[in-house]
């Protein structure tokens, strides 16, 4: 699914911890959605991309 979603193959992140930290970044934000009660991870990151508020709202910082 990360493949799919975020296009991680097209990634030109490479050396380093880079990969890693992002490919943790990525987990939070499909964890933290589901959590959320979204069934379509694709279509919950378009919705969430719209508005800053969002992401906050769904990690219930706001």
């Amino acid at each position: 699914m990360r493949d799919t979603t975020f296009a991680e193959d097209a990634s030109q992140l490479r050396t380093g911890n880079a990969p890693r930290a992002m490919a943790t970044w990525r987990n939070l934000a499909i964890g933290a959605l589901r959590l959320a009660g979204t069934t379509n991870i694709a279509a919950g990151l378009r919705h969430n991309a719209r508005n800053a508020h969002r992401p906050l709202a769904v990690l219930g910082i706001t």
